[in-house]
Parts: structure tokens; C-alpha cells; sequence
């Protein structure tokens, strides 16, 4: 019998070592700019929140408390437009990449479906058809979005249909009348829409839509789920706080396979979430340093001789010297700064790197020093 694992793409990220032990040689130490996971604090008052909820000898419900439903439904009507919103169209999840890998499985995909994603994504997205034994598609989101009634996707077969807007790694953000497009199509053929839209928060050239307006729906969320996250929006990547939002058919499905497999968020989770969802003000804080760090390191990065592409939101830049990904990354860790290559998120990123905003403003400081100097 093979191993499960031997169905999966290799590690992307062991290939980075050689590059980040370069990194680390420099006399200035290593700038990381290959991940995106937060470094600044947790907000206080989630910390509170996660405190005064620690004492849970009990086992937490994998619905969420009746508070943490709330504070879903609220956030989504609130943020995404959502109407008529009640707690059978939100779902609590522990961390938004779980989900991802493991919903083809639940859904019950198998050997002769198929699961098709944006050709620049996320790899977790095609481990999760892996996993299922279903059959993968990679297509380009820009032609899909300009005409979905078109023959760059063909819907046989499909049964599942990822988004990702804001995208990661590009950046790009699928417009109002994009998503309104796609979702027609994919209810036309019976396709399930998931959207991952974990960096909604997080626009900066363009304002994100989530596939739950209004708008974009017609009120209806039949056949549309989107995927959220608080890793961040408010640092809580170390607690794995995420929800599904949508369909209740779809979700009332999901709930009862994950009681079955006891995926339950931490009852000092959820309390931490509901605080965290209550309050805009820490989100706005948070966005103010991304910002800056954006800016100062785009401004950097095109001094240096590079190209920016996309990049209108998320937590990344998505640049280009026209070259190997891999030669820019040896490029770069000469200078200290390790980046993430682009073809870790399909061969059509094989000329561009990802360059995450989530550094210290000091490690991102020495980037732009060393990009300023060359050296």
C-alpha cells in the first residue's frame, strides 16, 4: 500500500533552506520576507478575552458557541454585505489552510471529480484534491473572470470551483462584476463556489467584494461559501481562527462531518474571536503598519530594478526582475532578504517572487537599506 503523503507535491518550502542559510550569513542578519505570518502583538483586549475564557475543562462545540455565531453572522453582514444572514450560515473552523486541504475529502470528491483553482494560488488547494483522490485543474483566473461564459474552463466534471480575491500570491482582487460573472456560470453547472477571501480586510489599490454581496449574489447563497480568516486581520495566526460563511445547506453538511471528526475550535478561541470580530479599531491599527511597510518596500523594491504586478491588497508584493524566480532569489539572499519564489504557486509565476509585509518595521527597514545600497 502507498503512503497518503506519497500523493502530494513536494514541500515547497524545504527547497528555500539553501537560500535562507545565505540569508542568515549576512553581517546584518536575515530579513524574512518569505512568509506571511504576523509578528506584531495580539491585540490586548483578544488577549483578555483569551484569558478570562481559559478556565474550559469542557469540551467546546464544534458550532461555536452561541455568542461566537453572533459575532460571525454580525461581522458578515456588517464587512461583507451579507443580508438575512441567521447562525446556519456560518461555521467556525480551526484555521483556514485545514479547511482548505481537507474540504474536497469532506465533501465527499473522489476519483473522477474534479477541483479546479486559479493557476497562481495557494498550493493547499490542489494538496486538498490530492488528498481526495480527485483530479485537479489549474486556470487563469484573468481570462476566467473576463468571460466566464467562455471555453476557458470547461464545467465537466467540476465540483468544486476555488476563488481567491484578494489573491495570494498576486495580490489581484476580482471586481464586483468579475465574481458576479463567475458566480452566474458556476450556479448555470451546478458548480460549488468556495472563496477564499482571508485578506478582504486588506485592500490597498482596490476595494474587495466578497462573493456574499448582495451584488454579486442576488441575495441568494445557494451554492457560494467564502472562507475567512483572523490570522491577519488580528495576528491570531498562533491561535487558528477561522469561519465559513454561506450556503446553510452546504454548511449544515460540513457540521455534521466535522462533529464526527471532533474539529472543534478551543472554547479561549472562540471567546478571542468574538472580541476580535466586536472591535474594528485594532484592524485599522494593524492595516496602518502594513501600509507603511508596503510602501517603503514597494518604493524599494522598483529603485532596485524591479517590476510590481498586481498587489492591489493581501499581505504581499508580487514583483519581477524578468528573470529565473530562483536567480532573484539567490539575487536577494545575498542582500539577507529571503523571499518566497513565485513558481511555489504554479509554473506561471517561474519570473516572479512573493515579498511578504509581515517583518518587524526595524527587519524592514535594513530591506530597504539593502535594496537602496545594493549591498
Amino acid at each position: 500500500m502507498s503512503a497518503v503523503s506519497d500523493r502530494l507535491p513536494t514541500f515547497p518550502w524545504d527547497k528555500l533552506e539553501p537560500y535562507k542559510k545565505t540569508a542568515a550569513a549576512h553581517e546584518g542578519g536575515i530579513v524574512d520576507l518569505s512568509v506571511g505570518t504576523p509578528v506584531d502583538p495580539v491585540p490586548e483586549l483578544i488577549q483578555k478575552a483569551l484569558i478570562a475564557a481559559a478556565d474550559s475543562p469542557g469540551y467546546p462545540t464544534v458550532w461555536g458557541t452561541p455568542e461566537l455565531r453572533d459575532a460571525l453572522v454580525g461581522w458578515s453582514e456588517r464587512r461583507l454585505g451579507a443580508r438575512g444572514f441567521t447562525h446556519h450560515n456560518v461555521l467556525p473552523i480551526v484555521g483556514s489552510k485545514e479547511l482548505v486541504a481537507w474540504l474536497p475529502t469532506q465533501l465527499g470528491l473522489g476519483p473522477g471529480d474534479k477541483v479546479a483553482y486559479p493557476r497562481l494560488a495557494y498550493p493547499t488547494y490542489e494538496v486538498g484534491a490530492r488528498l481526495a483522490r480527485a483530479d485537479h485543474v489549474a486556470y487563469d483566473i484573468e481570462a476566467f473572470a473576463a468571460d466566464a461564459a467562455g471555453a476557458e474552463l470547461d464545467p465537466t466534471g467540476i465540483k468544486l470551483l476555488w476563488l481567491n480575491s484578494p489573491s495570494n500570491p498576486t495580490g489581484r482582487v476580482l471586481s464586483k462584476d468579475e465574481l458576479t460573472r463567475i458566480v452566474a456560470w458556476a450556479r448555470e453547472h451546478g458548480i460549488l463556489v468556495f472563496s477564499d477571501e482571508c485578506y478582504i480586510e486588506l485592500g490597498w489599490e482596490a476595494d474587495p467584494v466578497s462573493v456574499l454581496h448582495p451584488d454579486v449574489c442576488g441575495g441568494s447563497y445557494e451554492g457560494i461559501v467564502s472562507v475567512h480568516s483572523l490570522s491577519k486581520r488580528s495576528n491570531l495566526a498562533g491561535y487558528r481562527a477561522a469561519f465559513l460563511a454561506g450556503d446553510a445547506a452546504v454548511l449544515g453538511d460540513l457540521l455534521q462531518i466535522r462533529k464526527h471528526g471532533g474539529m472543534m475550535t478551543s472554547a479561549p478561541t472562540q471567546a478571542a474571536v468574538v472580541a476580535a470580530l466586536g472591535d474594528d479599531e485594532h484592524v485599522q491599527e494593524q492595516r496602518g503598519r502594513y501600509a507603511a511597510r508596503r510602501a517603503a518596500l514597494r518604493d524599494a523594491l522598483v529603485q532596485h530594478g524591479f517590476r510590481v504586478e498586481h498587489s492591489e491588497a493581501s499581505l504581499y508584493l508580487w514583483v519581477t526582475r524578468d528573470e529565473s524566480c530562483w536567480d532573484t532569489v539567490a539575487h536577494l539572499a545575498e542582500l539577507g532578504i529571503l523571499v518566497a519564489p513565485g513558481d511555489f504557486y504554479g509554473p506561471a509565476g517561474d519570473r516572479f517572487v512573493r515579498v511578504a509585509l509581515t517583518a518587524s518595521d526595524e527587519r524592514v527597514a535594513a530591506a530597504v537599506e539593502r535594496l537602496s545600497r545594493g549591498a
